[in-house]
Parts: structure tokens; C-alpha cells; sequence
């Protein structure tokens, strides 16, 4: 029975959860993410882009109200495909 005790009083003191680096380290990751998404967040809804409301803004034919087909919702995005694909003049 005494080598248990001297086993038992020998043995270094256990260190609170929060003593412990790794604790730290598993803690540390998750974090980063929730403080980055958090700022990431913030940018988006400071700096939103607006929306351009007035036809003609990137030049005289880009009037968009006069070629769009009511049926056709994606006739704006095929109209600009089909732009960005034209030869520069």
C-alpha cells in the first residue's frame, strides 16, 4: 500500500480545462471561421452594389425596355451574352 500512496502523491496536479493549450487549439478553428463569415458579412452589406434603374447607360443601343420580350425573362441576360461575344469596333 505505500507505493500507491507514493504513486498518488507524486503525480503532477491536474491543470484547470483552460491551462491546457489544446483546448485552445481546438477552440481557435471554429472560431476564425464565425469571426471571418462575421466579417465577410458586414463588407457584403456595407459596400452593396445598386441597382441601375435607367436604360441606356452603357451606351445609345443598349436600351433595354424597347428590345425586351414580357414573355421572355431571360431575354436581357441573352441580349448581353450576345453583346460580350461582338467583335470590339
Amino acid at each position: 500500500m505505500k507505493t500507491a500512496s507514493l504513486d498518488k502523491a507524486s503525480a503532477p496536479a491536474a491543470l484547470p480545462w483552460w491551462r491546457s493549450a489544446m483546448v485552445w487549439m481546438v477552440i481557435a478553428g471554429p472560431l476564425s471561421v464565425v469571426i471571418a463569415s462575421v466579417a465577410t458579412a458586414v463588407v457584403a452589406w456595407r459596400h452593396i452594389d445598386p441597382v441601375v434603374a435607367t436604360p441606356g447607360r452603357f451606351g445609345p443601343d443598349d436600351d433595354v425596355s424597347a428590345t425586351r420580350d414580357p414573355k421572355d425573362p431571360l431575354a436581357p441576360a441573352q441580349k448581353a451574352r450576345n453583346h460580350a461575344a461582338t467583335p470590339a469596333r
